[in-house]
């Protein structure tokens, strides 16, 4: 199965305000993109239309396989225990249990699997994203901000999983504000353009 994700001089339009125009790159198997920039620029958008949550407002998205998408909300239930709760989207996405736990262990919360999502840390609620990311078994990670709330330990971990993830092959585009020692990545650096800027 080929496995890519490339912007084709992709826009994007919010609120009647240009966030950024002309933007185009190509992601292979094992490549990685970090996108930079200040606040309200377009980062999260950005990773929104590689998700195929928002149309680009020009140019085109194409993302070939399957896609693991990490915004800024946990999307797991918070009544459920850990565990239970990451199983659940594991089924949605046809990974099995012993994918879930391998994941549980790579971000080194196994302890927590019974414990309710509502009593996580914001960093333990992190990690499970994480893990839920790893556990899909998709080629392509889109992770928002995936650093923010994590302690050193942890951000050791996101940095193998990602090394993992790419030494199979898999594809990572990721906003953040913050190094994430990742090695050799591509920057997609975006600039606030002018407050009048519209299409």
């Amino acid at each position: 199965m080929t496995v890519g994700l490339r912007f084709e001089d992709a826009a994007c339009l919010r609120g009647g305000r240009l966030l950024f125009e002309g933007v185009s790159f190509a992601l292979a198997p094992g490549e990685a993109a970090l996108v930079t920039g200040p606040n309200g620029v377009g980062k999260s958008s950005l990773l929104r239309m590689a998700a195929g949550l928002l149309k680009p407002a020009a140019g085109a998205i194409v993302a070939e396989g399957r896609i693991a998408w990490m915004g800024e909300a946990a999307a797991l239930d918070a009544a459920l225990p850990l565990g239970a709760a990451l199983g659940f989207w594991a089924r949605l996405e046809g990974a099995d249990a012993a994918a879930t736990a391998a994941a549980i262990d790579a971000m080194a919360i196994s302890n927590l699997a019974p414990v309710p999502v509502r009593m996580l840390s914001t960093g333990q609620r992190k990690r499970a994203m994480i893990a839920r990311a790893i556990a899909s078994g998709a080629p392509i990670w889109l992770l928002d901000e995936p650093g923010n709330g994590l302690d050193t330990a942890a951000l050791g971990l996101l940095a193998d999983a990602i090394a993992a993830h790419r030494a199979a092959g898999g594809i990572l585009l990721a906003a953040t504000h913050q190094p994430l020692g990742l090695g050799e990545t591509r920057t997609i650096a975006l600039a606030p353009l002018p407050v009048d800027s519209l299409p």
